[in-house]
């Protein structure tokens, strides 16, 4: 049985106020930067889901979106493997498109950098990267990203669309685990 959240709840890092704010200036900033372009927003699953939806809410520009499931974590794994697999991917072509990669949080960059080198053979028009949240000190391979929601520290993070174990992505803000009180299940 999974436990409720609130047991091992440390902090509320971003609460639901600040990420509708935060996204409604990145959706402007894009809106504005990809005026009179074809854009194509490429969620990356499952995690980028909840981002990716109230971003396409705040783009008042037209555009598309479509689904990429990419993997680098084995199964109740909170490090990643490396090995990156695409697990669903793109049903669109997406050569001489601008494509924007939305995706959840970056943090040692070995992921993003596979997928990007994976669509930049597609030739689009253009690549970028959106990200919500940004751990930065724990990059191991340099990846561009043009929006950022929030750089944040080194911390075990969850909810609006992170997970803990495949729980907890639907809660409306980001909130930080308390590794002493969190016990996974076996």
């Amino acid at each position: 049985m999974v436990e409720d959240y609130k047991n091992f709840l440390a902090e509320i890092l971003i609460d639901r106020d600040e990420l509708q704010e935060r996204i409604a200036e990145l959706g402007e900033k894009i809106s504005k930067d990809y005026e009179g372009k074809e854009l194509l927003l490429v969620c990356i699953l499952r995690g980028g889901v909840f981002f990716t939806v109230d971003l396409m809410k705040r783009i008042d520009i037209p555009h598309v979106v479509e689904f990429m499931g990419i993997s680098s974590y084995g199964l109740g794994a909170r490090e990643s493997t490396g090995n990156v697999r695409i697990t669903y991917d793109l049903q669109t072509n997406i050569k001489d498109k601008h494509v924007l990669l939305v995706e959840d949080i970056i943090d040692s960059g070995h992921t993003l950098a596979s997928v990007i080198e994976k669509l930049e053979v597609q030739k689009p028009a253009s690549l970028e990267v959106c990200t919500l949240l940004d751990k930065a000190s724990r990059r191991e391979v340099d990846v561009p990203i043009k929006y950022c929601g929030f750089d944040i520290e080194d911390k075990f993070v969850f909810g609006y669309g992170l997970d803990i174990d495949e729980y907890f992505r639907g809660l409306p803000f980001v909130g930080v685990v308390d590794l002493d009180k969190y016990q996974p299940e076996d």
